[in-house]
């Protein structure tokens, strides 16, 4: 989430108990590494949109040519209206829109004539109008010709059986098959809208389900076992050639959610499912009437000891599909801006204490040796930098922010922390080349004079110095590897439309092997990147 350098002064009363003497450590070890950050949706393939099969494998071949040791990318939750990986309907299912669309064709579950309307969709950014009116209707057809044929297990290369997955898995598989399900007998409407027999989970389970919701139900579970022993499989390939995954979590969830809907108690609800407070930032210099995000509140306070427990869920079901996780919106663990829900926008809102030290302390005990990243972009509180601090958890530099400001920002290279991830931008910036050719004419002369550059290629000028950097991570967005202008940013916050379209091409791949990854690799040794990690 884009918070800005919105701060309009600390929470004034204490927060939950603080232990000052037992206080986790969550540094990583001292090696140095470096990354690229691309999402799935914008890998190359046959079928209008990325996927965690066949589309990956010639960017394996791209990060392991180049010296890049992680792939960073956007959560992969399943995606609603605006397409935000950010706005998802569940925090454990997979997004069916990247199952390769291979498996079920080469099983015979699909015929060549089903796909081939994808395979006319363009390959340089997504349609997702187009692949919502194709790909869910694809994957159903899919499941019940599987269901059909006597479900035979063996029709895929697949280590977990669709009995074993749906097992294990049923604590969260079973409400989100069903949300599912009456989300779309319902036309799409969010399930506070819903009648109110179906307004709740626990409502909702005992309802006696007609054949068109089991059916549903049952295309759901398919779709994600498809996904999961895929990813699975993905997984894999990446240990095999020493790459390993980089994911995000976002510390809200949607409203219109499995996981709102299940466990309402957790939030700041009222009875009829409506929210009470909604998360968001405050009015600062970037916007007056500052940013409204709209997701419900947890109630760190009344539900405590649920709320951590629905945590442990989340994060370990991320662990177990990535090898670090950036904590988004850290701040919002120690203070965050709580605003009324029938609000306008966010100038109503208040500073409210998060969790602070006490969960972190929860989340060590229960994941002792994982990897996390705080993403502590904008304006931190007081509370909130201590907080990181204490923690020695790795932060986040973006080097785009350096540039038109004093030499003491702390995010040029010369002044940036060992233990943070440095960015020349993330998702929510513009491409390197964009912000340049956008850029005023202060920061423009300062990139020149910084670099010794006459500024044609300022994309390479800051990659050479992010990962020369002291920076324990470097991460580069391949849009910068490509030299790409502003028309392929991934995302413009504030922006309602038109955001997460961007793809590569399978030429822009190549090229990108042939040509940049020699010499990103030499950069990269050059900058003590190489070793084992």
């Amino acid at each position: 989430m884009n918070e800005g350098k919105s701060f309009r002064g600390p929470a004034k009363s204490s927060g939950l108990p603080e232990d000052p003497v037992n206080i986790p450590d969550f540094s990583w070890s001292k090696g140095r590494s470096a990354g690229v950050f691309l999402h799935i949706s914008s890998l190359p393939s046959e079928w209008g949109i990325g996927n965690v099969g066949g589309a990956a494998e010639a960017f394996f071949d791209f990060l392991e040519t180049a010296g890049m040791r992680w792939w960073q990318m956007c959560p992969l939750g399943p995606t609603g209206y605006g397409d935000s990986p950010y706005q998802s309907f569940s925090a454990f299912a997979g997004n069916p829109y990247f199952i390769d669309l291979e498996d079920l064709t080469r099983s015979g579950l699909l015929k060549a004539a089903d796909v081939e309307p994808l395979r006319r969709l363009p390959r340089d950014f997504c349609d997702y109008g187009a692949v919502y009116a194709a790909i869910p209707a694809l994957l159903r057809k899919a499941a019940f010709a599987w269901r059909t044929a006597g479900s035979p297990e063996g029709i895929f290369d697949y280590r977990q059986s669709f009995k074993s997955f749906s097992g294990k898995n049923a604590s969260w598989l079973e409400p989100y098959s069903l949300f599912s399900a009456y989300k779309r007998k319902f036309g799409g409407k969010p399930w506070y809208e819903w009648p109110q027999d179906c307004r709740f989970f626990k409502n909702a389970a005992k309802i006696k389900r007609d054949s068109e919701t089991v059916d549903e139900i049952f295309a759901v579970k398919f779709c994600q076992w498809i996904f999961f022993c895929q990813f699975e499989k993905f997984r894999e390939k990446a240990e095999s050639r020493g790459i390993k995954i980089f994911g995000d979590l976002p510390i809200f969830v949607a409203h219109d959610s499995a996981d709102v809907w299940e466990n309402p108690e957790i939030f700041e609800l009222n009875k009829d499912g409506s929210a009470r407070n909604v998360a968001g930032v405050g009015p600062d210099y970037f916007s007056a009437e500052g940013q409204l995000w709209g997701n419900p509140l947890y109630d760190w306070r009344g539900a405590k000891t649920q709320v951590y427990e629905f945590w442990r869920r989340r994060i370990s079901a991320a662990l177990s599909m990535y090898d670090a996780v950036r904590l988004d919106h850290f701040r919002g663990f120690a203070d965050y801006w709580s605003i009324p829900a029938k609000s306008n926008d966010a100038r109503k809102g208040s500073w409210k204490l998060g969790p602070g030290m006490d969960f972190f302390r929860f989340l060590k005990r229960n994941f002792p040796k994982n990897r996390f990243v705080a993403e502590d972009l904008g304006m931190l509180s007081k509370r909130a930098r201590e907080l990181r601090d204490k923690l020695n958890m790795p932060s986040m530099a973006v080097m785009q922010f350096a540039f038109g400001d004093a030499p003491s920002n702390p995010y040029f290279p010369h002044n940036v922390r060992r233990n943070c991830v440095y960015y020349t931008g993330t998702h929510d910036n513009d491409t390197a080349c964009g912000w340049y050719a956008s850029a005023g004419e202060d920061a423009k002369d300062q990139l020149r004079r910084y670099f010794r550059s006459p500024g044609d290629s300022p994309n390479w000028d800051m990659i050479h110095a992010l990962l020369l950097s002291a920076a324990q991570m470097a991460v580069i967005p391949m849009q910068d590897i490509l030299g790409l202008p502003s028309e392929c940013r991934m995302n413009t916050p504030g922006k309602a439309g038109g955001n997460w379209r961007w793809r590569m091409t399978c030429e822009q791949l190549e090229a990108a092997k042939n040509l940049n990854a020699p010499y990103l690799k030499s950069l990269a040794h050059l900058g003590g990147r190489l070793a084992d990690y």
